[in-house]
C-alpha cells in the first residue's frame, strides 16, 4: 500500500487494514491500528510502520483504546517477523532459519534482525535518557557496557549528545521564518550548524507549532536579524524556477537507513523522479521499497531533500508530507522549467 492509500483507510477507519499496519502520530507518541475511533491526527503528524514493533523501536507507544499490537493480519512473514521483534525485545534470541527470517526482515522493515536490535536499543536508552536525565544510569538500563561505546552507536541517530538529548534539545537554539509562496506558507529553520526544517503548510501559526513539537527543549525563536535570508532566499529562487540545485548546510537528525535514503534523493536530477522501487535498488536494498517510502515521508526539509521527486512504479505521485496537491506542482514546474 502507499502512504496515501493508508492514509485513506485510517480517514474511513477501516477494519479490513487492521493488522496491515499502524501509524503514529508524533505530536502525541501513541501508534494505533488503521480502525481507532480515537480523533484524526493531521496528516502532517502521522508516520506509518508496518507492524507495531517498528512503530515501538521509533519510541512510539500503543494506543490504549485501540489495542493495536493485538491485531495479527493474513500474511505469514508478518508473523515470523513479529515473533522475532518480540522476542528481541526480550533478549532472546529468535529462534529458526537465520537466512530466512533475513529476508522476512528485510522485506517487512527494510533492514537485517541486528540492525533492528540495534536500532531498539537506542529507542530504549533514548527514552530512559528522558526519564532519568543522566547518561549513566541510561546507559546501562538500555545494555550499553561502556560510554564510548553508546556515544558511537547514537551520534548519529540522536543528531546531537545524549546528554543534549536527554534535556529534550535543551541549550540548542533554533531560528525560524515564515514567507508567503505560490504553494501556501514556507517555513525555515535553522540551528547553528544548518538548516534543520523546511516545511510547506496552510498557516505560519500552525507551522511553527509544529516546529516547537518537534524541538520541545529547545530555545526557537522567530528571526528577526534577517540570518536566514540566504537560505529563504535560496530556496524561493527554487521554487520560482531561478535555482534548480538547492546546496543548503543541514542540521537534522536521522537513522544510517534514512540518511542512505535521503543522499540518494539528493542525487535525483531537477526535472527527473524516480520510483520507490529504484531508489530501493540504486541504495543496494531492493526488498526495502516499503522502508524508502517512509524515509520520504519523514524527511524533515522538504525541497533541499527532494522526497517529491519520488513516485509510485506506475507513474501515480503517492503520498507526501505537505500535500499531494504541493507536489504535483513541484514536478509540473521542474518539468517545465
Amino acid at each position: 500500500m502507499s502512504p496515501t492509500e493508508r492514509w485513506q483507510a485510517v480517514m474511513a477507519r477501516d477494519r479490513r487494514f487492521d493488522g496491515a499496519f499502524v501509524y503514529a502520530v508524533r505530536s502525541t507518541g501513541i501508534y494505533c491500528r488503521p480502525s481507532c475511533a480515537s480523533r484524526k491526527p493531521r496528516r502532517t503528524q502521522v508516520s506509518f510502520f508496518p507492524i507495531p514493533e517498528a512503530a515501538e523501536r521509533e519510541g512510539f507507544r500503543a494506543c490504549r483504546r485501540c489495542h493495536p499490537a493485538d491485531a495479527n493480519g493474513s500474511d505469514p512473514v508478518v508473523g515470523l517477523v513479529r515473533e522475532a521483534c518480540r522476542a528481541i525485545a526480550a533478549g532472546e534470541r529468535p529462534r529458526g532459519d537465520t537466512r530466512r527470517l533475513a529476508r522476512a526482515f528485510k522485506r517487512i522493515l527494510g533492514i537485517t534482525p541486528r540492525a533492528y536490535a540495534e536500532a531498539r536499543r537506542v529507542a530504549h536508552f533514548k527514552q530512559e535518557l528522558k526519564r532519568r536525565k543522566h547518561v549513566s544510569p541510561a546507559l546501562y538500563e538500555a545494555g550499553y557496557s561502556s560510554t564510548s561505546r553508546v556515544y558511537e552507536r547514537t551520534n548519529e541517530q540522536l543528531g546531537m549528545t545524549p546528554a543534549t538529548y536527554a534535556r529534550g534539545g535543551a541549550g540548542i537554539g533554533i531560528a525560524y521564518a515564515t514567507v508567503p509562496t505560490s504553494l501556501g506558507r514556507l517555513l525555515v529553520a535553522a540551528t547553528e550548524r544548518g538548516v534543520c526544517r523546511v516545511s510547506l503548510g496552510d498557516n505560519a501559526a500552525a507551522l511553527a507549532a509544529e516546529l516547537v513539537a518537534e524541538f520541545p527543549g529547545a530555545k526557537v525563536l522567530e528571526d528577526k536579524s534577517g540570518k536566514l535570508e540566504g537560505w529563504v532566499g535560496a530556496i524561493l529562487a527554487y521554487l520560482d524556477g531561478r535555482e534548480p540545485h538547492l546546496d543548503l548546510p543541514l542540521d537534522i537528525r536521522a537513522t544510517a537507513f534514512q540518511r542512505q535514503v535521503w543522499q540518494e534523493l539528493q542525487r535525483i536530477p531537477f526535472g527527473k523522479t524516480r520510483s520507490y522501487a529504484e531508489v530501493a535498488r540504486l541504495i543496494g536494498r531492493p526488498t526495502a521499497t516499503r522502508a524508502v517510502a517512509q524515509a520520504c515521508a519523514t524527511n524533515p526539509v522538504a525541497l533541499v531533500i527532494p522526497c517529491h521527486r519520488v513516485v509510485k512504479a506506475d507513474g501515480d505521485l503517492g503520498g507526501y508530507r505537505w500535500g499531494v496537491d504541493r507536489k504535483r506542482a513541484l514536478l509540473e514546474r521542474e518539468r517545465g522549467a
